[in-house]
């Protein structure tokens, strides 16, 4: 019944495109997009039962050192992330236990290096919407939305929603005015010198995953001309048992494990669904991707 609510909506989309002002009869409220959004995710009360989230896939990126990566994501409520990236046997890991963050990298001896996350790194990990979005249960969250008007994203209509959340951070949801899944999310971020910054993400190729709607592709725009980041998520599994150990301080000798997280073995870094290790790219569009 969705394209009988995409006909509802017609008139109203047909006055923003050509700048009209909407009338009380036609107009869309932020609420009702919001609605309609998380019918189309899978419904709130799916998602609130997910308490944990892995996703296993690979980096696409032209300017890493190796073009392809594999990698491991793990999600727990509140906001626990462990992100880890295989690239031709080397790790890198960021962890972030809901309020401290470390990340691991290869040192030129070829060990670990482990450092804390910088405050603005930690601000930007501690303030993102994991699991579910910053839509879903809004209100619980301690957001407000608003609707700010309907834009041309790709070719589509998209409503796009200003999002307050409760720690004060300004975030920009695009939805899709056909589907209404999103397709584009901007939120603040900081480059190395600690200036402002803007994080774009568009999400490509639902999937259904136990009747909830996923994105198969999760992409940063490069510079004009370049071609984006990508992240390729293969394979999600929805509440694994995930000990909060695997969201402490990495040891210099205890990485990450599918078994440890009570996944199979075929989902370690370094496998893709069709079992051979991949190369790598660039965690762009990760946990904290917006801080380098």
């Amino acid at each position: 019944m969705r394209w009988m609510a995409v006909l509802a909506l017609a008139p109203w989309l047909a006055a923003a495109a050509i700048g009209a002002t909407p009338t009380a009869a036609t107009e869309v409220t932020a609420e009702q997009v919001v609605e309609k959004n998380a019918a189309a995710r899978g419904g709130a009360e799916a998602w609130s039962k997910i308490q944990t989230m892995v996703w296993v896939g690979h980096m696409e990126s032209a300017h890493a050192p190796v073009p392809i990566m594999t990698f491991v994501m793990d999600q727990k409520r509140p906001n626990k992330t462990r992100f880890e990236i295989d690239a031709m046997g080397q790790k890198t890991v960021r962890v972030f236990d809901g309020a401290h963050g470390w990340k691991v990298q290869p040192n030129r001896a070829g060990g670990p290096d482990t450092k804390p996350y910088t405050p603005q790194e930690v601000t930007f990990a501690f303030r993102a919407q994991l699991i579910d979005g910053p839509l879903i249960d809004y209100r619980a969250k301690g957001n407000v939305v608003a609707l700010e008007g309907i834009d041309e994203v790709e070719g589509r209509k998209a409503f796009r929603l200003k999002v307050q959340l409760a720690s004060g951070e300004t975030d920009h949801v695009w939805i899709d005015a056909q589907t209404f899944l999103d397709i584009k999310y901007e939120r603040p971020s900081y480059g190395p010198p600690g200036t402002p910054s803007t994080v774009t993400i568009f999400y490509r190729g639902y999937k259904t995953v136990e009747g909830l709607q996923i994105p198969a592709v999760i992409e940063t725009p490069s510079a004009a001309g370049q071609t984006p980041d990508r992240m390729v998520i293969e394979k999600v599994a929805l509440n694994p048992p995930l000990a909060d150990r695997v969201f402490t301080q990495p040891g210099a000798k205890s990485p990450r494990s599918a078994r440890a997280a009570g996944l199979p073995p075929e989902w370690a870094v370094g496998r893709t669904p069709s079992g051979p290790a991949a190369p790598q790219a660039a965690p762009t569009p990760g946990p904290e991707s917006g801080t380098k």
